[in-house]
This record gives structure tokens, C-alpha cells and sequence, in this order.
């Protein structure tokens, strides 16, 4: 397989999975899987971060190597690439940190506090 595909791949699933976890709490049928993918993403953060680094992804960590292979030059933060390359706005890393954290911490409450609440409704009608 040719690093620019996996490099195509690996921005298309990372990026679809980064939209995910803001959005798919909305949803009530994606809210199990939703807050399946948040859970998997905090476990990445705080758990292979206590080995790697806090808020280490393995997408991320795949991809800057299949990059670094075709000769690019990446930020630390995944969220401050997509922001420079999509949106063309030059961000600090910070900045995409805490816009990453604020989001990634709003979709998580969202996603525990509207799946409670389904599982409650789905037990009253029994």
C-alpha cells in the first residue's frame, strides 16, 4: 500500500472519528456507539498516557510516522493540523489543545448524561 494512500486513509478515518465524538451524542441511535468511541478516546488519553504522554492517540501517533515517511513536517497536535490545513487559520498548539479538550469534555457529559437518561426510559417501559 503507497504512504499517500495510507496518509489519505489515515486523515479520512481519524478526522470522521474526531467528528464523531463531537457530534454523535445528538443522535439517540448513535449514542451507545458515541459514547463507545469517547470512552476509547479517553482510554487513549489518560491510560497509554500515563505511557506515552497525556492525550497520546495511536491514530495520531500512526499517521505523523506515515507522514514523516513522505517528508512532512507536523505539529504536535492532530486538532492544529486539521485547523491549518481545512480551515487555513493559523492556530497555537495550545489553542487547538484547549479547543480539543472543551470539546472533547462538553461531548462527553452530553453523551453520559443523554444515555443515562435513555437507559432510564428504556426501564420504565418495561
Amino acid at each position: 500500500m503507497s504512504l499517500e494512500l495510507l496518509n489519505a486513509g489515515f486523515f479520512v478515518v481519524h478526522s470522521l472519528w474526531m467528528v464523531f465524538n463531537c457530534v454523535g451524542w445528538i443522535w439517540r441511535l448513535t449514542r451507545p456507539w458515541h459514547l463507545l468511541t469517547m470512552a476509547l478516546t479517553a482510554g487513549s488519553w489518560f491510560l497509554l498516557g500515563i505511557r506515552y504522554g497525556w492525550g497520546y492517540c495511536p491514530c495520531t501517533d500512526w499517521h505523523w510516522q506515515v507522514r514523516e515517511r513522505l517528508g512532512y513536517v507536523d505539529p504536535p497536535s492532530y486538532t492544529e493540523l486539521l485547523i491549518e490545513q481545512l480551515l487555513r487559520i493559523d492556530v497555537t498548539t495550545r489553542t487547538a489543545d484547549v479547543l480539543t479538550v472543551a470539546v472533547f469534555a462538553v461531548s462527553a457529559v452530553l453523551t453520559v448524561a443523554l444515555n443515562l437518561r435513555d437507559w432510564r426510559r428504556a426501564r420504565q417501559r418495561v
